[in-house]
């Protein structure tokens, strides 16, 4: 005859397993507000965020105002969902990994909040309706840069780089530069060369933003087998590249200015903040070198590369709305 008395052993172990991923206990439930909040954290919300600063700004810049506010909520809106589909897979792809990481152990395919066919299902269908969205609500041209950014993240990041190269973030980065394109491409149904600066911009500003959180997290990345910068090479090599990427993110978001785009309300807050940044990045540098050098310094940069992007796109928000451009616009 079969005992129904549960061991104290196992108990434990149950409870331990409970707290540590809830949902994932068989038998127990996950309730809709659980349920709905796992799918949110699927789509990375943090990232959306910073997407978003960077989309609105580029609308307002290219129309030198206010855009057309069926066009504009449709773009942030499709752009949203579009990001959000990419992460979703992201979470998806990666789950074998964010299992063995701290960082990442908490997300909703690891506690078992959301089944794998869930999260893909939940993919699937955000990438469509964020492509009918920008399609239908402001051009083809801004639903195809769409597909394209999720195309990259997924497929070029996600599936072919992360685990391959140290090179990953930089190449796969390429996805976050979309919503510039997308943003310029609703406004004005075509690309030119201010939004192609923008593209480089963030381009350039993705590895000096997330080289030094994979510094802080090097530990994680080694135990995930997967080669970021961070954890490869020594503090010394990341600080130097970091700086390196910070100064050719300065110098190429003040080309804006000689293209007869930008006025003084950018112009100075782009060498304000940028001046802030490359210091704090020479500052990385320094402190690098030193034997006591503590990864956790480095969150300083990743910060502070966060408040530098959401301050140089505000100002390109404001600065069609204060004087003229410095020099002519011959476009």
């Amino acid at each position: 005859m079969s005992s129904t008395v549960e061991s104290p052993v196992t108990a434990v172990d149950r409870t331990a397993e409970a707290e540590q991923h809830p949902g994932r206990v068989a038998g127990e439930p996950v309730g809709f507000k659980r349920k709905a909040r796992a799918y949110w954290e699927l789509t990375k919300p943090r990232v959306i965020e910073l997407l978003l600063v960077t989309t609105l700004p580029t609308m307002i810049f290219a129309q030198r105002g206010f855009p057309d506010v069926f066009v504009m909520l449709s773009t942030l809106v499709g752009g949203a969902m579009a990001a959000g589909a990419s992460g979703a897979f992201n979470c998806y792809i990666d789950r074998d990994i964010d299992r063995v990481m701290k960082r990442t152990e908490r997300r909703p395919l690891v506690t078992g909040e959301v089944s794998p066919r869930e999260a893909l299902v939940f993919s699937w269908v955000l990438t469509v309706l964020s492509l009918v969205i920008l399609t239908v609500g402001a051009n083809w041209l801004a639903g195809l840069l769409g597909a394209a950014a999720i195309f990259f993240y997924v497929v070029v990041y996600s599936l072919i780089l992360k685990r391959r190269t140290e090179q990953n973030i930089v190449w796969g980065g390429i996805a976050g530069c979309f919503p510039v394109l997308i943003a310029w491409a609703a406004v004005r149904e075509t690309i030119e060369w201010p939004a192609i600066i923008l593209f480089v911009v963030i381009f350039l500003w993705t590895p000096p933003h997330y080289w030094p959180l994979s510094m802080k997290y090097k530990r994680d990345y080694q135990a995930a087998d997967v080669p970021m910068l961070g954890a490869t090479a020594s503090a010394h090599h990341v600080s130097n590249q970091v700086v390196l990427y910070a100064w050719a993110t300065v110098a190429c978001s003040l080309l804006l200015v000689p293209l007869g785009w930008a006025g003084i309300v950018y112009t100075v807050v782009a060498v304000g903040v940028g001046g802030w940044f490359v210091w704090e990045s020479h500052v990385l540098q320094r402190q690098a070198t030193r034997s006591d050098f503590e990864d956790r310094k480095a969150m300083k940069v990743f910060h502070l590369s966060i408040s530098y992007l959401t301050l140089l796109f505000i100002a390109l928000a404001v600065d069609p709305f204060v004087g003229a451009p410095l020099m002519t616009f011959s476009g």
